[in-house]
């Protein structure tokens, strides 16, 4: 079981992605990007979903924090916005995958499964050089 934290002011939105997501995982939620890094800074999360807009800091400023902070933990965002040169420049900047809203579920979930593959995959690649 994975360890995901959603981030998100909009109520409905959380609520729906850790419900789906607690299925087959655990799943926590925080409304800001600063209840997020208060999250991060006491338990490790696998993967991050973050809304790009919110109040205070904004989704990209936690993008970078966890990035800088937390290398290994990807974070996928979530934007209303459709802009395709935005989607390009957060995984330019280092997000895992953007999500544009109103999304599906099934694609969130898909989302999830790669994250969660590739960190599977970032780990076996690391055991495999300390034996060389």
């Amino acid at each position: 079981m994975a360890d995901i934290l959603v981030v998100d002011d909009d109520d409905v939105i959380r609520e729906t992605l850790c419900e789906l997501l607690s299925i087959d995982n655990v799943c926590q939620s925080a409304r800001t990007a600063e209840e997020a890094l208060a999250r991060l800074s006491v338990a490790h999360f696998d993967v991050v979903l973050s809304d790009i807009s919110m109040p205070g800091l904004s989704g990209l400023q936690l993008l970078g924090r966890v990035l800088e902070l937390y290398p290994d933990t990807p974070v996928i965002m979530i934007s209303g916005l459709t802009d395709q040169e935005q989607a390009q420049e957060l995984i330019r900047l280092g997000a895992f995958d953007y999500v544009l809203k109103p999304f599906r579920l099934e694609v969130v979930e898909a989302s999830v499964k790669r994250a969660l593959e590739s960190i599977g995959r970032a780990a076996r690649e690391a055991s495999f050089k300390t034996i060389d």
